[in-house]
């Protein structure tokens, strides 16, 4: 029984008649973006090694917010693990707008062609919190993700991206980023003990902050910028949030190893 959502639950049923309003606003002013074209590629460097990657998840894996998966956070990962690996990336994603862990598995997983990867990369997180998903339902529909990959490819890495930073949404009210944005910490908490009881998969915990971000990477762009849409990260935000991906892979021995054996 998870306490924080439960008191989470009983301070928002008040408040959901107006978080369902703010919310269609939000969906109406909002532009409807399209998810990116060209899911396969492949990033070369100078070597004959090559690493094969899925991707797999929400919107933010399926690119809204840029043309292309060459520059969103497929592509912009690749690029950033073929020169840190010094290996070419061969890479292809398999992701939906608005998909929840649950359709992800259900629809997603089955509809894979590859008979072989080297490792997985999976963005979840926002959808279920949208939904309001309790962590006992994200549990066992993440658990179900897992052994369905797992069936599907043995002994293949997977690796879970950090949550979606919601508290940081610009299209977003204070009240909606106060529930919705808590709940997901809230699943993130439930991710990070889930993935302790399966071998070779992963979880960033670190938080996606704007503030920290520019920090760390020295970037010269302000917090606006991170956002095309004010809810889906822009062309700029898909490069720094993959390179801070691909750090947390390159920079764990563990699981570069895992990735590169």
């Amino acid at each position: 029984m998870n306490l924080k959502y439960i008191l989470g639950a009983i301070i928002s049923i008040p408040l959901l008649p107006l978080l369902y309003f703010q919310g269609k606003k939000i969906k109406k002013n909002v532009p409807r973006l399209p998810e990116a074209k060209g899911p396969i590629g492949i990033t070369s460097v100078a070597t004959k090694k090559v690493l094969r990657m899925l991707t797999i998840g929400e919107s933010t894996i399926a690119g809204v917010g840029v043309a292309t998966h060459q520059e969103g956070f497929t592509g912009s990962l690749a690029c950033e693990l073929a020169i840190a690996l010094n290996t070419n990336i061969d890479w292809k994603v398999y992701a939906k707008s608005g998909y929840t862990a649950k359709r992800v598995c259900d629809k997603i997983i089955g509809s894979i062609t590859e008979e072989s990867v080297d490792f997985i990369v999976i963005g979840l997180g926002g959808n279920d919190a949208f939904e309001l998903n309790s962590p006992k339902k994200w549990n066992r529909d993440i658990r179900a993700l897992i052994k369905s990959i797992q069936l599907k490819f043995k002994g293949v890495p997977i690796i879970f991206t950090n949550m979606p930073p919601i508290k940081e949404f610009p299209a977003f009210t204070s009240l909606i980023k106060f529930t919705i944005g808590n709940l997901v910490t809230i699943l993130g908490n439930e991710l990070e003990e889930i993935v302790k009881d399966y071998e070779g998969v992963y979880f960033y915990t670190r938080q996606v902050s704007s503030i920290d971000l520019i920090k760390r990477y020295k970037l010269k762009i302000n917090p606006s910028d991170f956002f095309s849409d004010g809810v889906h990260p822009s062309k700029t935000t898909y490069q720094i949030w993959a390179k801070d991906i691909s750090n947390f892979i390159t920079q764990s021995p563990e699981i570069k190893k895992a990735v590169t054996r």
